[in-house]
């Protein structure tokens, strides 16, 4: 047994205190999916995240465990795309005030996270290198539709889900890592990645009507899900 059931009480009541309220109402709503009772990482009940289909397979918990430098050094490669992820969508629609000041938020926080896990990388002396991705994010990236005001609606979609994933699997990382600071850390993180996700939920349901953003987010969401269903052979954060 790699640790016991999941307990997610704390994330909430950390979300109830948050600042942004705009992403409360959607970021503090779990919905309850079990893994199988027969698997080795978790007990009964764990958390599926708002907006994922399926939850996190136990496989992927047990790989990442085996590989927890190759998990560090692509962490680092997540959050650097992330901030990258804000910093576009700014540059893409700067007369959109309210999307240029949430995700400027957004990539200041991505960044103070990827020195953090560059920091960790350091200590344990794992270089900074390239890895090779997995086909999460550009077979999601795939499905943005190339005309607005489609392609802002999809863009928002595509990194709440993202980092919602983020969000479930750090949040597992923190639970059942065997190594008591970094478990910690992987902890501390949560509630900034449920905002993250929070927040671009409220953007598109800003800009869009929200049944249109509903109806968007369930085909992308089933996207996401097929992709994790079968299991990337190399470790990486979204395999």
């Amino acid at each position: 047994m790699l640790g016991s059931q999941l307990n997610v009480s704390p994330l909430v009541a950390t979300l109830r205190t948050l600042s942004w309220g705009d992403a409360l109402s959607c970021t503090a709503k779990l919905a309850i999916a079990p893994y199988p009772e027969s698997s080795p990482v978790v007990a009964a009940k764990p958390q599926t995240i708002k907006f994922l289909q399926q939850p996190t397979s136990p496989q992927w918990v047990e790989m990442a465990l085996s590989h927890l430098d190759t998990i560090l050094l692509d962490h680092s490669h997540c959050e650097r795309k992330a901030a990258g992820v804000a910093l576009n969508l700014m540059f893409r629609y700067p007369s959109n005030s309210k999307l240029v000041r949430q995700l400027t938020a957004i990539a200041q926080e991505e960044l103070e996270h990827f020195e953090q896990v560059n920091q960790i990388l350091e200590r344990r002396g794992i270089p900074l290198g390239p890895l090779s991705a997995p086909p999460y994010a550009a077979t999601l990236k795939a499905q943005i539709r190339p005309q607005e005001p489609d392609r802002l609606l999809d863009s928002l979609l595509i990194s709440a889900l993202i980092e919602a994933r983020s969000h479930e699997r750090l949040g597992l990382l923190g639970e059942f890592c065997p190594e008591p600071e970094l478990a910690k850390f992987y902890r501390s993180l949560m509630a900034s990645e449920a905002r993250h996700y929070g927040i671009y939920w409220v953007l598109a349901t800003t800009y869009f009507d929200p049944e249109t953003v509903t109806q968007r987010l369930q085909q992308l969401a089933t996207v996401e899900s097929d992709i994790l269903a079968t299991l990337h052979p190399e470790p990486r954060i979204h395999s």
